[in-house]
C-alpha cells in the first residue's frame, strides 16, 4: 500500500472519535455482553513483571528467540515486547482488553508481515482470551494506537489496515487527537471504554510534540511512552516537557498509581547507559518504575537550567541533545 492510500484509509478511519464513553452508541447498537468480566471492583487487578525479559543476544545470526515476547501480566492484561535482534529499539507494547474491544498501544519496528508478523501475534492473544472467557474474538474489536508519532511506534499500523472489526491511528497530529477525540490538547483527558474497563488518556509533548500519557484504571499502570522511561528521554522541547511531567505528577497525587512504565529500557541494572543502538543487553533494568522515582525526576528537572545530559540515578534526561547520541563525541557532560 502506497502512502496515500494509507494515509486516506487512516482519515476514513479517524473521523469518528473512539474515546468518549458514548462510543458504543456512536459505532451502532451493540447486544449486551454476557456475564461481563468485572472491571471495577477489588482495584488494582494484581499482576506481574517477568523477571527478566527477551533483550536480543551477542549474536544475532545465532538468536532464537521469537521476533516478539508475550508476557501476560494478568488474565486480561498483555504486555509484548519486540526482540533486540529485530530491532535495537525493542518497543514494549500493552494490550488491554475489555468487554467488548481490545487497545494495543504502540506496534513496534516492523512493516510487513512476511518479517515478523505482530498481526499475527495480536491475533493468537485475542483468540487465546476470548477462549479463556467464553467470547467470539470476532467480536472484539481492536482499536489500534500509539503513544507517539515515531516510526518504532506506529511501523506496524500497516499490518492492520484490512483487519476487520479494527480502528487504527493515523499519521498526523490532527488525525490522532482526532481518534481520541480530543478538542483541548494537551491538557483535555478523555476516557476510552473498552467495555468496563476504562483507560484514561492526555497530551504528553516535550519528546515530541503529538504524544500521549495513558491511565489504565483496572491495572492502575500508567503508560509514558518515551517522554519518561528507563533509558535516555530524549526531549526536542523542554518547557512543553516538563509541563508534561507537571501534569503527569498531578494525575498522581489525586490517582492511585501501581507501575509507571515507559516503552523502552536502554539502561542497566546498575545505571549503566547502554551504547545507541545495541541490540543486547543482558542486565537491563526493569521497564516498570515507581510514583517515586517519576517525582524524584521531576524534582531534579526543576534544577536544570540549559541543554544537556542529565542523569537522575533513574532516567537520563537529554535536553535539547536529540542529534546527539551516547556514543558520539558531543560537548555535553554526564552531569
Amino acid at each position: 500500500m502506497d502512502r496515500r492510500t494509507f494515509l486516506a484509509r487512516n482519515a476514513a478511519v479517524a473521523v469518528v472519535p473512539v474515546a468518549l464513553t458514548t462510543f458504543s452508541a456512536s459505532a451502532g447498537a451493540r447486544s449486551p455482553v454476557r456475564n461481563p468480566i468485572d472491571f471495577k471492583s477489588n482495584l488494582p487487578a494484581p499482576g506481574d513483571f517477568p523477571a527478566r525479559w527477551i533483550c536480543g543476544s551477542e549474536s544475532l545470526m545465532d538468536n532464537t528467540d521469537p521476533p516478539v515476547q508475550v508476557h501476560w501480566y494478568n488474565d486480561h492484561t498483555a504486555i509484548l515486547r519486540q526482540n533486540k535482534a529485530y530491532s535495537y529499539e525493542a518497543p514494549f507494547a500493552p494490550l488491554y482488553f475489555g468487554n467488548e474491544r481490545v487497545l494495543l498501544l504502540d506496534e513496534g519496528f516492523t512493516t510487513l508481515r512476511n518479517d515478523w508478523d505482530l498481526r499475527a501475534v495480536v491475533d493468537t492473544c485475542i483468540v487465546d482470551w476470548a477462549s479463556r472467557n467464553g467470547r467470539d474474538p470476532a467480536s472484539l474489536e481492536l482499536l489500534v494506537a500509539f503513544s507517539h508519532l515515531h516510526a518504532d511506534h506506529y511501523a506496524a499500523v500497516n499490518q492492520f489496515a484490512d483487519r476487520p472489526n479494527t480502528r487504527y491511528m493515523g499519521l498526523t497530529h490532527e488525525e490522532m487527537i482526532g481518534f481520541w477525540g480530543m478538542t483541548n490538547f494537551p491538557e483535555e483527558r478523555v476516557t476510552l471504554d473498552l467495555g468496563g474497563r476504562e483507560i484514561l488518556i492526555w497530551g504528553s509533548p516535550g519528546h515530541v510534540v503529538s504524544e500521549f500519557a495513558y491511565y489504565d484504571s483496572y491495572t492502575q499502570i500508567l503508560y509514558t511512552g518515551d517522554m519518561f522511561y528507563r533509558g535516555r528521554c530524549y526531549i526536542s522541547f523542554w518547557e512543553p516537557w516538563f509541563e508534561s511531567m507537571k501534569r503527569l505528577i498531578d494525575f498522581v497525587d489525586t490517582h492511585p498509581v501501581t507501575h509507571v512504565m515507559g516503552c523502552h529500557v536502554e539502561i542497566s541494572k546498575d545505571g549503566e547507559d547502554y551504547p545507541y543502538g545495541l541490540t543486547w543487553q543482558p542486565n537491563e533494568a526493569p521497564v516498570q518504575m515507581t510514583v517515586k522515582q517519576l517525582r524524584e525526576t521531576y524534582e531534579f528537572a526543576k534544577t536544570i537550567t540549559e541543554p544537556g545530559i542529565y542523569f537522575t540515578g533513574t532516567v537520563f534526561l537529554c535536553n535539547q541533545t536529540r542529534s546527539m547520541t551516547t556514543i558520539d563525541v558531543n560537548p555535553y557532560r554526564y552531569s
